[in-house]
């Protein structure tokens, strides 16, 4: 059962992210594939969908108390107003809401995610950073609270 929920889980992560990729090519490169390190660690995907908005695709590691696959999304809406001083680029904060995925050894762990953070947008070049914590009130199995958060890099096409 958890490798076919897997599979799943997997299978519909591509399908978002090509569906992306060839959309956002069409949009004037507003894709963004890049690496987060921190809890959890791996792939990270942003595909802007206009304006101030935009969806955010993590497939990683958990390497806390998981030790296992962590699948998140998010839809975020970022604020470039509270640090508009940058002298070179963009420096937006961003929140959002989503959801999360662990796929440990013996269940699934279903959960809420918050995430807030700020994303470095360098003005002439395809590279943003990025730093976000994201509290996360896990419901399945069981409800408890739990963190998630990291830096990364992404480079839009």
């Amino acid at each position: 059962m958890k490798k076919l929920l897997t599979a799943t889980v997997l299978t519909v992560f591509l399908a978002i992210s090509f569906t992306s990729l060839s959309h956002a090519q069409d949009a004037d490169k507003n894709l963004g594939i890049g690496f987060i390190a921190g809890e959890p660690t791996g792939l990270s995907l942003k595909s802007w969908t206009g304006g101030n908005n935009a969806f955010d695709l993590g497939l990683a590691w958990s390497l806390g108390r998981y030790d296992a696959i962590n699948i998140h999304g998010d839809y975020l809406w970022h604020n470039y107003n509270i640090f508009s001083d940058v002298n070179s680029g963009s420096l937006p904060v961003y929140f959002g809401i989503g959801g999360r995925v662990i796929l440990a050894d013996n269940d699934a762990l279903i959960g809420a995610r918050i995430p807030v953070g700020i994303n470095y947008l360098f003005e002439d070049s395809p590279i943003g950073l990025f730093l976000e914590v994201a509290p996360v009130f896990n419901i399945a199995p069981a409800t408890d609270f739990d963190v998630d958060g990291g830096i990364g890099v992404r480079f839009y096409l």
